[in-house]
């Protein structure tokens, strides 16, 4: 092997255990999952192993049932999207912003919840969304409650933001740190308002961190099974909490994993998409 052939390979033999790595814990899994879901399901006897059928996703495709699931599931996904992009992009502009001691009190009050299970927290979620829990307790104080949260769609939303709101602020305050606030001053200087100057100047050089935090935000939101199961109850259904239900409950696998391959190509797809408009936006605007 000559000396240019050894050099150009090296980079591969240096990545090749991570590779093996990632290829028998991601690829490996997804691809008998693929598998599994075209096998045929017996009721009596469960899947069965050489037999293949394309009947699991005609049924996610034309059941009105799935649809509704798949929809119910994206709409709460962008609604968390979008709360968290309202509250977490100012919030990591405020951090960016101050100085120490205080930055590193707010960044971890920011990262504390990371460290408490989902568990932990839906159940905490259930105690004050409850009709005796505080949140009533307030309403009722100023005449409006007591309003039915639990087991609705209002729950998982504000449990999934509560969830995934460091998510948001993290990418937007690292974007934040490569900002040179001389740049920020030369605007004002030259009498830009501070909203002018929020718009358009900090505004699009933070928007890859903006992007990055709606799609890590957006993906966990539409596969999150934790806070719609405790928080959602047994009839408001997001779809891993069904793909939990054909795995344990019905035992039909191979419908359990049509539904979630469906789910993960249309969480690509969706993010793929918000991807390549927000990137075109943001070039456009850096000219």
């Amino acid at each position: 092997m000559s000396g240019s052939t050894r050099k150009a390979a090296t980079p591969w033999w240096l990545s090749g255990p991570a590779l093996l790595l990632f290829a028998a814990l991601l690829l490996v899994p997804l691809a008998l999952t693929a598998v599994l879901s075209f096998n045929v399901y017996d009721p009596a006897t469960g899947p069965k192993a050489g037999e293949f059928t394309l009947e699991h996703y005609a049924q996610v495709f034309t059941d009105s049932y799935y649809h509704g699931i798949f929809w119910r599931t994206f709409w709460i996904s962008g609604v968390v999207t979008l709360i968290c992009v309202l509250v977490g992009a100012p919030e990591a502009y405020v951090l960016s912003r101050m100085r120490n001691p205080w930055r590193s009190v707010l960044l971890l009050v920011v990262l504390a919840p990371l460290l408490v299970s989902v568990v932990v927290r839906a159940f905490g979620w259930s105690m004050l969304l409850g009709p005796e829990g505080a949140v009533n307790a307030l309403l009722r104080l100023v005449g409006i409650g007591p309003v039915k949260m639990l087991y609705t769609e209002i729950a998982v939303i504000v449990a999934l933001v509560h969830v995934m709101l460091p998510f948001m602020v993290i990418p937007v305050w690292t974007s934040l740190q490569k900002l040179d606030a001389g740049v920020e001053n030369a605007a004002l200087s030259l009498r830009a308002s501070p909203f002018t100057t929020l718009r358009r100047i900090v505004l699009p050089q933070v928007m890859p961190g903006i992007l990055s935090g709606s799609l890590i935000v957006f993906g966990l939101a539409a596969s999150s099974f934790a806070i719609p199961g405790l928080l959602g109850g047994r009839r408001l259904k997001m779809v891993a909490t069904v793909v939990y239900d054909e795995y344990l409950h019905e035992l039909n696998w191979p419908l359990g994993a049509a539904v979630a391959l469906v789910l993960l190509a249309a969480n690509l797809i969706v993010m793929l998409s918000y991807n390549r408009l927000v990137e075109g936006r943001y070039k456009k605007a850096l000219g």
